[in-house]
């Protein structure tokens, strides 16, 4: 398509600033970036999107302008909702690169003028493909009837012959048609994405799982760096290389795997695909935009409890919340409080004393955490609230109350208590010690992919508070739930997670001992017993640790481990020999107990 065309089509609201003599050129794609220096993601043709968010003084605009003429782009369209006008410092730096320029009314979303261009390279590149991409722009722009990305899947396998799925940064199903993908082959799937991306491989991704050749697209939110319909060897936007904004984008970005092998195709049917994914993109715009009302929500009720507003005011709020999140439900429910944390080394992503900002990208990675990983559809989110502040992202989680529990509660003072306030003399923690959210399960299907976008240079923290009742056991939640990311904080590895439960032992206290302590206290109690081992082939350290967990009972630790307890007496007093220790005091047994923990 030509420039010029942009202009004629009244619904994009686009006003020439300059450059009206190169309007016959020709649009290969679209890219939408506020990077100082998008040149490496750029390979000619593209009309570039910009919301100015680069633009820090007005010699800015020079670099910018001569890098995006540089790489050859057709046009430049600014958008004049960060700055309210397009700077007169960008509009000559266009006249001087003979750069055409376009400004974007703050009411037009780049979304709208990037679905338009993908619509029309599509259709010029692909010739008779183009009808099966006009076919997924109707339905994915006609609302709920159009069935969404379902129905775009469904396509590419009729009119293509393609079997699709488009997953999270987790591996979940959002959507697919025909033979369903197992959750293994999701994960494997997208841990492969994250890999791939975090090493700068241009997509698409060519993979193996199962042996099953895919193809992996990345789909990315129009509003932050997405990539054009491009031509086929375009890096596929800021998941090029290995760059700050890969780090802020990798770990919420969905994919669209294919079950073919994309290095054996054309062209024009790669961009085809790549028009695809920014049509899914819209849905996931959509999508974005429905859970503005939940983060507001969880925004307000955070800032009200840790302000220390009155119990009454937060339960107002909880009362507003809880139709949002459990709709149909008529008893106010338990909640539950999840903080995490994701901390880049290195100055670009910042540590966990760090200035960097990395709320919004922890927020994203907790609603994804936070979907039951065997839940498919993009609506399998809709009772997660999720607020972002200091870094950190903090979840409010509503556990519904059983109904067979209702009149209990009530008459208990709990949960049937219609103004949220606490039971007088209760805590506010809701009575089953098992309910709700455990950090060990929340982790456990997704940790193989969030630790492949973490890469050597990231970290997920995560803890879980106990379950409340009341609005007066919010605040005690959130500082429990910030304790036990704190724990989970000092354990080694990539993904970890501690719950409340955790807060009550000393597992709270053995990941802050710290290591060169940890290495002489275990060394002087566990070393000589090692070493006897393995001269003697003995089973001292495992007669240890049966004996402690055995509480010390000589005929429950025998029966254990088949021994008789003449064998076992000797076993425990050449433990005692080596070591100088009594396990018959108290004392000497914690010491071992902890020394076995932390070894």
């Amino acid at each position: 398509m030509r420039l010029r065309a942009l202009l004629e089509t009244d619904a994009l609201g686009l006003r020439l600033l300059g450059g009206r003599d190169e309007l016959d050129r020709t649009v290969r794609g679209v890219m939408t970036t506020d990077l100082r220096d998008p040149s490496r993601y750029l390979s000619g043709g593209e009309l570039v999107l910009t919301g100015l968010a680069w633009r820090r003084t007005p010699q800015d605009s020079e670099p910018f302008v001569r890098l995006l003429a540089g790489a050859g782009v057709a046009g430049l369209a600014a958008g004049e909702a960060e700055l309210g006008a397009v700077p007169d410092d960008l509009v000559g730096a266009c006249l001087r690169h003979r750069l055409p320029l376009f400004a974007v009314n703050e009411s037009v979303a780049f979304a709208t003028i990037t679905e338009y261009v993908v619509r029309q390279v599509s259709g010029e590149r692909a010739g008779d493909l183009a009808a099966v991409v006009d076919r997924h722009r109707r339905l994915m722009t006609s609302g709920p009837a159009g069935g969404g990305p379902e129905v775009v899947l469904d396509l590419l396998g009729s009119d293509l012959d393609l079997r699709a799925w488009v997953l999270s940064p987790t591996g979940r199903r959002i959507a697919g048609a025909g033979e369903p993908l197992s959750g293994a082959a999701g994960a494997a799937l997208a841990a492969e994405h994250l890999a791939a991306t975090r090493t700068g491989r241009r997509a698409p991704h060519r993979v193996a799982v199962d042996g099953r050749t895919y193809s992996l697209f990345p789909v990315r939110a129009g509003g932050r760096g997405a990539a054009g319909a491009g031509g086929a060897g375009s890096p596929g936007g800021p998941g090029g290389g290995p760059g700050p904004d890969v780090r802020e984008s990798v770990l919420s970005d969905w994919l669209l795997a294919v079950e073919a092998d994309a290095g054996e195709w054309a062209a024009p049917r790669l961009d085809l695909l790549q028009g695809v994914t920014q049509l899914i993109a819209v849905e996931r715009d959509r999508r974005d935009a429905a859970r503005t009302v939940r983060r507001r929500l969880a925004q307000e009720i955070l800032e009200l409890v840790q302000s220390g507003a009155p119990p009454a005011d937060i339960a107002a709020r909880l009362r507003v919340a809880a139709p949002v999140l459990l709709p149909g439900d008529g008893a106010a429910p338990h909640w539950q409080l999840v903080v995490a944390r994701v901390d880049w080394d290195g100055e670009a992503g910042g540590g966990e004393g760090d200035s960097a900002d990395t709320g919004p990208v922890a927020q994203s990675v907790l609603e994804e955490i936070l979907v039951d990983p065997t839940a498919a559809g993009m609506e399998s989110g809709d009772r997660i609230a999720v607020a972002h502040t200091g870094g950190e992202a903090i979840a409010l989680v509503p556990l519904a109350v059983p109904s067979d529990a209702g009149d209990e509660s009530e008459s208990e003072g709990g949960n049937g208590d219609r103004d949220g306030t606490a039971p007088a003399g209760g805590e506010g923690h809701a009575e089953p010690a098992d309910a709700g959210l455990r950090a060990d399960v929340l982790l456990a299907a997704v940790r193989r992919p969030l630790a492949a976008g973490l890469a050597d240079d990231g970290r997920l923290t995560l803890g879980v508070s106990a379950a409340v009742h009341s609005a007066e056991g919010l605040r005690g939640a959130l500082e429990e739930a910030r304790h036990a990311r704190r724990v989970a904080a000092a354990r080694p590895g990539r993904v970890c997670a501690a719950g409340h439960h955790e807060l009550a032992s000393h597992v709270l206290l053995l990941p802050f001992v710290p290591d060169d302590v940890r290495r002489a206290f275990t060394a002087r109690l566990l070393d000589p017993l090692r070493e006897y081992d393995r001269r003697h082939r003995a089973e001292l350290v495992p007669t240890l640790q049966a004996f402690l967990d055995c509480d010390g009972s000589w005929t429950r630790c025998a029966a254990r481990l088949h021994l008789h307890v003449n064998t076992l007496r000797y076993r425990v007093g050449r433990i005692e020999q080596l070591t100088g220790r009594d396990l018959s005091r108290l004392e000497d047994k914690l010491d071992f107990f902890l020394a076995l923990r932390m070894s």
